[in-house]
């Protein structure tokens, strides 16, 4: 069993078909395993054997392919870094992983000047040494066979709660998952699948690219979303399935699109954050087609839930995908009764080894095979899954629980708001107060008195919020993900407002 084998498959049934589309270059399958072939004898002849951790520090481009199927074609571990991370972080994600080899650029190599890692033994920069490496090594390349409890990834958490925690993927874990998502979604050999969302992310790694691969599709890939040039990109490369976060929807909503922009997308996909009801409505509404919703986090591959195979729910992850079990627990990791709140656990082959060199906090996260997610949510008496949010974010005003994600869905039916983040800020009095940050749509006008009394008419008066900021744009993670804590970190240096 190896992860690359997706790609030898791919190679063996679509030979010239384009395995990647990036900029006006095309790389056909084959293309992809000769050169991830060669990149993995230059692994071989600097050292690098099975187990080794060999990092890879890329933004979206072609490289990360080659580079990455060529490190797990040696039985290494591929260990991703985020592209925007500066020297701190990347010096720290080294030094936990034990990494003997670095892939980058020439651009980012400027943020390893100062990188204190006694096992960092050599830095690549793909865009000037990379050609000159693999130029003399071979085409073929024997994949090694790997046992499905062999690590193959690490993948480090977002670290919001404290220092990032490498979730460590195994072969296992990943080709089950990817065939569990080529299965669910529907991926076909004929589709063209956009990736915009972060290379270095499960969502993009996993679900997307590795998926892609396993089908014999194609992956149109992009550095980053530009509405502008991803949407000409549809068009003119015909993409067939979307893959995307809530706030991207929200962001083409807002564009007013016309339907045959889009008319080659057969299949919308949104996960990572819970899709506001709302949005998703107004979607179909105007498109015709649903939004497909996925559930899971790093530490389960990521595909654990999908709404769904034979019916879509409005406001739900859909139910567990095949091989997969998820239950509500309490406190006292107790399944609750259907319909109640409680924490979601997760049990499948997706479930990670555990996190790199941490076995505290695998002890934490993992009891006897079940994932504690930290999510918060409910599951109906036809087994789909609702999240409600984040444990961590839940509001506690004066004892009353406040889900900010239950006053998101509430605001975004306000046709002023464009986009929003409801969060905790401290009160001396109530404990903790609502805080609404708002993004208004082009040439709209609302007051916070007017936001505050469109909830308090809608809801219990406690969940209204009780500051409500106006602002240009939300603080967003690589994915499109609302950073919340960067929002409270700074309500907490600024004067209350309304």
């Amino acid at each position: 069993m190896n992860v690359a084998h997706n790609l030898r498959r791919g190679r063996l049934f679509f030979t010239d078909r384009a395995a990647i589309l990036f900029e006006g270059r095309m790389l056909t399958y084959r293309e992809l395993d000769e050169t991830s072939n060669r990149v993995a004898n230059a692994l071989t002849g600097l050292g690098i054997h099975r187990g080794d951790r060999v990092a890879i520090y890329l933004p979206n481009i072609p490289e990360f392919a080659i580079v990455y199927y060529g490190i797990l074609k040696v039985g290494a571990i591929a260990v991703s870094i985020n592209a925007i991370f500066k020297q701190d972080e990347v010096d720290f994600i080294l030094n936990d992983s034990g990494s003997r080899l670095l892939f980058t650029t020439s651009d980012l190599a400027a943020q390893l000047e100062r990188i204190e890692c006694s096992a960092l033994e050599r830095v690549i920069t793909v865009d000037r040494s990379l050609a000159d490496l693999v130029a003399k090594g071979s085409a073929q390349a024997r994949v090694a066979e790997m046992e499905a409890t062999d690590p193959a990834l690490l993948l480090y958490t977002s670290g919001t709660t404290g220092f990032p925690k490498g979730a460590t993927l195994s072969h296992g874990n990943v080709v089950s998952n990817t065939w569990s998502v080529v299965h669910h979604a529907g991926y076909r050999p004929e589709d063209r699948l956009v990736l915009f969302l972060p290379l270095f992310h499960v969502f993009g790694q996993n679900f997307v690219m590795n998926a892609c691969f396993l089908a014999g599709s194609t992956l149109v890939l992009h550095r980053r979303f530009v509405p502008d040039a991803v949407l000409g990109s549809i068009a003119s490369d015909q993409v067939s399935m979307f893959f995307g976060v809530p706030s991207i929807y929200v962001s083409l909503l807002n564009l007013e699109l016309k339907l045959d922009q889009l008319v080659s997308i057969r299949y919308w996909f949104s996960a990572a954050a819970t899709m506001p009801q709302e949005i998703s409505r107004r979607w179909t509404e105007r498109f015709g087609r649903p939004i497909y919703e996925g559930y899971g986090l790093t530490e389960t591959s990521p595909f654990a839930a999908y709404n769904h195979d034979f019916r879509h729910k409005f406001g739900s992850v859909g139910t567990p995908v095949e091989n997969f079990e998820i239950r509500i627990v309490d406190d006292s990791d107790k399944e609750v009764s259907t319909g109640s709140l409680g924490e979601i656990a997760i049990k499948g082959p997706g479930v990670m080894l555990g996190y790199w060199g941490r076995p505290a906090d695998t002890a934490l996260a993992i009891h006897d095979g079940w994932f504690h997610s930290g999510d918060i949510g409910s599951i109906d008496d036809e087994g789909y899954v609702f999240i409600v949010d984040r444990v961590k974010d839940m509001i506690n005003r004066s004892g009353f629980k406040i889900w900010p994600a239950e006053v998101e869905q509430l605001l975004y039916r306000h046709p002023a708001v464009k986009e929003v983040a409801v969060y905790a800020v401290p009160d001396a009095e109530v404990g903790e107060a609502v805080a609404a940050a708002i993004v208004l749509r082009d040439g709209a006008q609302a007051s916070a008195q007017e936001i505050t009394e469109y909830c308090r008419e809608r809801a219990a008066v406690y969940k209204a919020p009780s500051r409500v900021e106006f602002v240009a744009e939300l603080p967003k993670n690589p994915t499109g993900k609302i950073l919340k804590r960067v929002l409270r970190e700074r309500a907490a240096q600024a004067t209350p407002a309304a």
